[in-house]
């Protein structure tokens, strides 16, 4: 059986039973543990499990995401909170790049009063956030706009941020694990958030509860790349506790920080 039909196998029984053991596979596919446990990092390595003492646990994917005309409304309450609590961590005279999201166009929202960015974004949902606040310098990035993420995508969009060098960005993120790190649904919009995520001098990302501890399909920043994470006091748990590890600072929507 060769490698790749292997973690096929491997990945099947783990979507079946969420647990596997490196002894029990390497009984049922005749090789050895060493070899079982090379193709756990693998797949750990790649998002699709996480490795434990003797085996490796399913990891629990992202809920699909709705458009973002939809996201907006679902949950404000708490997306403003986040935002409230993010809104300090800006730094005053800062070019901040917003990605595309529900909760960024909330904290674009709640941009403090007293300081002056510059923002640059590629989505008009984020702009439009803005518009109340005509002390800040706004840029909007163009390309073929994707109605499910609220995004300009594509090759003019990717080509007008590799341009950019941000002193911070406000990620948007589907998925959030200290292994698999921020993940997206959508593999253009992957593309843009790791340009960003490259060029960026600092990371932060408000994400609710429900997103830590899972992942999506495409890989966009390690965890340990992040700077700040803004999320709720009902994350507190394992993943929040991975997350810590991985040496980002934590600020809680009630204002604790880790």
């Amino acid at each position: 059986m060769l490698t790749r039909e292997r973690q096929t196998a491997i990945a099947e029984r783990l979507a079946e039973n969420g647990r596997v053991l490196a002894a029990d596979l390497a009984g049922a596919f005749a090789v050895s543990e060493d070899t079982i446990r090379r193709d756990l990092r693998e797949m750990a390595a790649a998002g699709l499990c996480e490795r434990v003492y003797g085996g490796a646990l399913a990891r629990i994917p992202a809920p699909p995401a709705a458009p973002l005309a939809r996201r907006r409304d679902i949950d404000a309450r708490r997306k403003d909170a986040l935002a409230k609590a993010a809104a300090p961590l800006l730094d005053d005279g800062a070019t901040v790049f917003m990605d595309a999201g529900s909760t960024n166009a909330a904290l674009a929202g709640r941009l403090l009063a007293d300081r002056r960015h510059t923002i640059v974004t590629h989505c008009p949902a984020v702009a439009l956030a803005l518009s109340p606040h005509p002390h800040h310098k706004v840029t909007l990035i163009g390309g073929r706009y994707d109605a499910e993420t609220g995004a300009c995508l594509g090759a003019q969009a990717l080509g007008e941020v590799e341009r950019l060098r941000p002193d911070i960005l406000v990620l948007g993120a589907c998925g959030l694990d200290a292994a698999a790190g921020v993940t997206a649904f959508d593999p253009e919009d992957a593309a843009i958030k790791r340009r960003l995520a490259l060029a960026s001098a600092r990371i932060l990302v408000l994400a609710t509860a429900d997103k830590l501890g899972t992942t999506a399909p495409f890989a966009v920043a390690e965890a340990g790349a992040l700077w700040h994470l803004v999320t709720e006091t009902g994350a507190a748990g394992p993943s929040l506790d991975a997350l810590a590890a991985a040496g980002l600072a934590i600020t809680l929507a009630d204002g604790e920080r880790c």
